[in-house]
């Protein structure tokens, strides 16, 4: 009565499961035996790669890489929510689509801020790149001169 339940026998329940622990302990086993040992220096190190570290991990992220970062994950649960928006479309009607609608419009007034401040200039400053070739040009307008 004790091995068993609701009339079902546990014992071979109990053999799969010794047998999952010995196959288990048996790769194991051989793979430590017949794998590769190495002694490099580099191996023993975390991350290792073969190659041997120079320097330090810690990088500095200017704010703007973080800032960038955070625009893709609001823009990107942006995307999600109107992927579920675009499914259930017929089912919300006109409210669904009302709020889809003052959603997009928050959106695309928190872009035009953001564009306005500049966060989205991940690159060199074009301003000044513009000004610098400007000033060449004046430069090369007055040596023909």
């Amino acid at each position: 009565m004790g091995n068993e339940i609701h009339g079902i026998p546990l014992w071979p329940l109990l053999l799969y499961a010794c047998l999952v622990v010995i196959l288990l302990g048996a790769i194991l086993l051989l793979s430590y035996v017949l794998g590769q040992h190495h002694n490099d220096r580099a191996t023993n190190k975390p991350y290792e790669g073969g190659i041997e570290q120079s320097g330090t991990a810690r990088l500095r992220f200017s704010a703007q890489f973080y800032l960038v970062a955070m625009l893709f994950v609001i823009f990107d649960v942006e995307a999600v929510f109107l992927m579920l928006w675009a499914v259930g479309f017929y089912e919300l009607g006109w409210p669904g689509y009302l709020g889809a609608a003052l959603f997009i419009g928050q959106l695309a007034v928190v872009l035009v801020y953001e564009w306005g401040i500049g966060a989205l200039n991940i690159g060199a400053d074009t301003k000044k790149i513009l000004k610098a070739y400007k000033l060449k040009q004046d430069k090369n307008e007055m040596v023909v001169k």
